[in-house]
């Protein structure tokens, strides 16, 4: 299974469609995304698994998120005042 992961992370373009958010406007899409990363890495590292998985959701955030977001949402992550359940 991991192989196969990191197969799909090497071929990765760019995010792909994603049937829960048919709009055009994609910012649910990106928080949505970074929302599954913590998430992801989160459940791997508490459990002592190997993150590599995650990556996925960082490269489709990171294509779909302007980097002042992700930059204020870090920010606010470590503030301890992040709106998002992670």
């Amino acid at each position: 299974m991991a192989d196969v992961i990191e197969e799909k992370i090497k071929n990765y373009k760019t995010a792909p469609f994603d049937a829960r958010f048919p709009n055009t406007n994609q910012t649910r899409n990106c928080f949505q995304n970074y929302l599954d990363f913590h998430r992801c890495n989160k459940a791997l590292s508490s459990k002592g698994q190997e993150i590599t998985p995650c990556e996925w959701y960082q490269r489709v955030y990171k294509s779909l998120c302007p980097m002042s977001w992700v930059e204020r949402w870090d920010t606010q992550i470590e503030e301890g005042s992040f709106p998002g359940k992670i």
